[in-house]
């Protein structure tokens, strides 16, 4: 495998200098600060990610106010306390996307949510106490107990929470084959996560370094050198 600081050093020059990589890296998340965000916080985060998948993230985020109206302040509680006339509604919401499956995994995951946060003494608990170099177990337990939060949606819901969380974008992903990791141009399968995750916990062992700092420099080693003004517009407060 390749030596992390030269693929960092390649970052650096593709983005005017070290000085401007480091501000497109993010502040350093804290896992432990995880388990006080509260359950509908972590719920709103669940739908936005969800409601971002495959659209324009800034039009979600600027009609945002009016999803927190539509679905109750995504408590989850009082959401699961609504009939399906209330969620049949949504369905021509003007407030919102109006994508019936979307709107559905809101329901579900208010539930998900709740079973989770009885049995941890809150959601947010739950993940501050994962362990931070088993995200793939993390991803695979979200994918399979929670609703349409598998794959990339997944990974960018633990980033926004300000878990440390890795992003297997395709340009993470050739950051990685380019480095010499014998991984699927589209990684996908366990044994490619598998070994995904060993290596980031390689590097973060190496270099000290969180994982999404690492993550965020891979995918900037490589492809399309977008501007890093490009970059934090892309990014926004995250």
């Amino acid at each position: 495998m390749a030596d992390f600081q030269k693929i960092r050093l390649r970052a650096a020059k593709r983005k005017g200098g070290e000085a401007e990589l480091a501000t497109l890296l993010g502040p350093v998340p804290d896992n432990a600060a995880v388990a006080d965000i509260p359950d509908d916080r972590i719920l709103s985060t669940m739908a936005e990610r969800i409601f971002a998948a495959g659209f324009v993230w800034r039009v979600i985020e600027q009609k945002w106010p009016g999803f927190e109206e539509a679905f109750l302040r995504f408590e989850p509680k009082r959401l699961l306390f609504q009939p399906d006339d209330f969620w049949h509604d949504l369905a021509s919401d003007q407030r919102i996307v109006r994508n019936p499956q979307k709107i559905k995994s809101v329901r579900d995951n208010a539930a998900f949510v709740e079973r989770v946060s009885k049995e941890h003494g809150g959601f947010g608990e739950f993940l501050a106490n994962w362990p931070a170099g088993d995200q793939v177990g993390l991803m695979a337990y979200l994918g399979k107990h929670g609703s349409r939060l598998g794959g990339n949606t997944g990974q960018y819901f633990l980033r926004w929470l300000g878990w440390d969380a890795f992003v297997i974008s395709a340009d993470m992903a050739a950051a990685l084959r380019d480095a010499g990791l014998d991984i699927a141009e589209s990684p996908t399968s366990k044994k490619d996560l598998d070994k995904i995750q060993a290596q980031i916990n390689q590097w973060v062992a190496d270099t000290g370094l969180p994982r999404r700092h690492i993550s965020r420099i891979l995918a900037m080693s490589i492809g399309e050198n977008h501007s890093p003004q490009s970059l934090r517009e892309y990014m926004g407060d995250d």
